[in-house]
């Protein structure tokens, strides 16, 4: 009688991946607490701009980074910011790819993000993804300071491209919202 066993865990040979090892998940952590540099408030896990992550060899990672549009001059900041945590936690080869398929879209923004935002007194984006179910019809822009969807739109871009400068008929204060792609 012949006894076979089968492997627990990919052998060699075995392409498929069980996952992020436990330093990919650190070095995906570290990586993604970093600031982004127009909105310091949102780090680039809360802005979903942050794609991947892979440890290629010792000291070896490559980050797959996908701006929030295409020629987004924030990226090569972006790149450098995630080098330099990631070179000071001892990966000596950091490479980061712009990867622009699939493309950002504001419903990659997280939940948190999206409190951060409105926290900071910037208006979030409207969800734009698939809903199931009923889909609601919300098209007021809200007042991040009181509440109030009478909002005014100012001007089609702010301080930077990807937000809209707009201002609250009913507290009178001007807001940045952070346009839906």
């Amino acid at each position: 009688m012949v006894t076979t066993h089968t492997p627990i865990g990919p052998t060699p040979l075995d392409p498929t991946p069980l996952g992020p090892t436990p330093l990919e998940e650190e070095l995906r952590a570290l990586a993604g607490a970093v600031p982004d540099p127009e909105l310091p408030v949102l780090t680039l896990a809360d802005l979903g701009v942050l794609r991947g992550l892979h440890v290629t060899g010792p000291g070896r990672v490559e980050v797959e980074l996908t701006p929030t549009y295409t020629g987004c001059p924030a990226v090569e900041a972006m790149s450098a910011d995630i080098e330099r945590v990631l070179r000071e936690r001892g990966q000596e080869e950091v490479t980061v790819r712009t990867v622009l398929s699939p493309a950002w879209s504001t419903d990659d923004i997280t939940a948190e993000g999206r409190r951060k935002l409105a926290e900071f007194g910037i208006a979030p984006p409207r969800t734009t993804g698939p809903v199931s179910g009923p889909v609601p019809v919300d098209l007021a822009i809200r007042c991040p300071h009181c509440g109030s969807t009478d909002t005014t739109l100012l001007s089609r871009f702010s301080s930077t491209a990807c937000k809209a400068l707009r201002r609250c008929e009913a507290c009178r204060e001007p807001f940045d919202h952070f346009k839906e792609l």
